[in-house]
Parts: C-alpha cells; structure tokens; sequence
C-alpha cells in the first residue's frame, strides 16, 4: 500500500488513464471487427479509412504497438481489397 501522498495521487491517475485507454482500445477493436464483418465493398471502403485513422491515434498515444496497428492496417486493406 502507498504511504506517500504522491504515491496515492499517482495511483489514481494510473486508474483514470487504465480507464480511459481501456476504452479508446476497445473501441477500436469494435470498429475492427465492424469491418471484417462488412461483406459490401462499398461500405468496406468507407469504413476503413476511419478505422486505420483511430489504429494510427491509437499507435500514436501508445496504447497499442506502431507494429500492431500497421499489421492490422494491413490485413483489413487486403480484406478490403478483397471483397
């Protein structure tokens, strides 16, 4: 347990920022598997350009690897492509 006010405080802004990236993360992967799901081209193609724009928000922030939201960037383009 933290016995320096400094400590205490920082605790607390550790749980608020956990909270708030948590959500940031998880939105992000809604709106993922949002666009696999999408099996109409057109809809693909509206949709990925945001998604790739909150993975690369998201890199940016480091919530989530630079790495992982290029490999994720990539495989919805071709999923896209795809269809």
């Amino acid at each position: 347990m933290a016995n320096h006010q400094s400590a205490k405080k920082r605790i607390r802004q550790i749980q608020k920022r956990r909270l708030h990236n948590k959500y940031y993360a998880k939105t992000a992967r809604n709106a993922v598997k949002t666009l696999r799901g999408t099996s109409e081209k057109e809809a693909a193609q509206e949709l990925l350009p945001k998604v790739a724009s909150m993975l690369d928000k998201l890199a940016k922030k480091n919530i989530i690897h630079k790495n992982k939201a290029a490999n994720l960037k990539s495989k919805l383009t071709k999923h896209v492509n795809t269809l």
